[in-house]
């Protein structure tokens, strides 16, 4: 292996909101491997191409680093149990494609795109942090506890993993056919002159962390994993280290109420937009404060971050251009 050497990456789910971010990120920074497309919507054809993928992964990797972003995953907060259950099997076939020699797994890491909301959501009092207890509410958070332990498990086998559970992600790119996305459906709404429906408390708190500022984040867990196992390699063999996993939060640490998000959008908008209120079963599941605080490798946090209307805007310009595009 080179020193220095950029680590081949695997972004799966490079089409969705966070992995399309990863791979603008990654330009200049790292390889990213060429994969094909998974056909997600095939569940057995999905699972063979993820698990050849893997295989051609480490093939092309040889003895360099290697690195995989698992931001995979359709299912929202009211998906159902069997689409949930689906999605594992796929992130199984994935990691069984990884399996490797322990010289090359120590050479990899891996990266777990999990959900703050999802596993906080009935834990008690905000703010929490990567020592509180979990708690989900929903079938949702309880896939997302399961895919943590599966990629604990596999670290076994001598790859260092990393669990990022990430705060409400918004930003250009963004899915509108999923109904999730409180920044992106209040923008689209806006643009296509309709009301927007709200089904939580305008006081409820949330931490809408800007995706492609994520996408720095995630990069830097992976180097930062990196660095901490490379001193072992001098000491120790591959095979005698003890599994590498981190949990992070990655979040602006800085919650705001939605009736602030409405009231900022309204700055940028220069007009009220129009909200209907209502309720829905999915409000049950959904916890009034999930304010975030990381107290691991905090110093990853110090940096800059978007400021949330420069964040809004660039989301707003690109449904502008891509509701434009559908049109012409």
């Amino acid at each position: 292996m080179t020193a220095g050497q950029p680590p081949l990456t695997w972004v799966v789910g490079a089409g969705g909101l966070l992995g399309q971010h990863v791979v603008a990120v990654l330009r200049g920074r790292a390889q990213v491997l060429d994969a094909p497309r998974v056909p997600w919507t095939e569940p057995d054809q999905a699972a063979r191409v993820l698990a050849d993928t893997a295989r051609a992964l480490l093939a092309a990797a040889g003895d360099g680093p290697w690195q995989v972003v698992w931001c995979a995953g359709a299912g929202v907060t009211g998906s159902s149990a069997e689409s949930f259950e689906a999605e594992h099997s796929l992130l199984v076939a994935a990691l069984e494609g990884l399996h490797a020699v322990p010289a090359q797994a120590a050479r990899g890491v891996f990266f777990l795109a999990s959900s703050a909301g999802g596993v906080y959501a009935g834990a008690g009092a905000a703010p929490y942090d990567e020592s509180s207890p979990t708690k989900p509410l929903a079938a949702y958070g309880w896939a997302k506890l399961r895919a943590e332990q599966t990629v604990t498990d596999w670290a076994r086998g001598g790859t260092p993993v990393v669990i990022g559970r990430i705060a409400n992600l918004y930003g250009p790119g963004q899915n509108l056919d999923k109904p999730q996305g409180l920044v992106s459906q209040l923008c689209a709404a806006y643009l296509e002159r309709r009301p927007a429906s709200i089904w939580v408390s305008l006081d409820t708190l949330r931490d809408y962390l800007y995706a492609p500022d994520c996408a720095q984040m995630v990069l830097d867990c992976l180097d930062r994993a990196r660095s901490e196992r490379a001193p072992q390699h001098l000491t120790s063999t591959a095979d005698s280290q003890e599994p590498l996993v981190v949990v992070k939060i990655l979040a602006t640490q800085r919650a705001i109420t939605v009736g602030a998000v409405i009231a900022d959008l309204r700055r940028i908008f220069r007009r009220r937009p129009t909200i209907v209120l209502g309720a829905s079963p999915v409000s049950a599941l959904q916890s009034r404060d999930l304010s975030l605080r990381s107290r691991v490798w905090p110093e990853l946090d110090q940096r800059t971050l978007t400021t949330f209307p420069a964040g809004v805007s660039a989301t707003l310009q690109d449904l502008r251009e891509r509701l434009q595009s559908r049109g012409s």
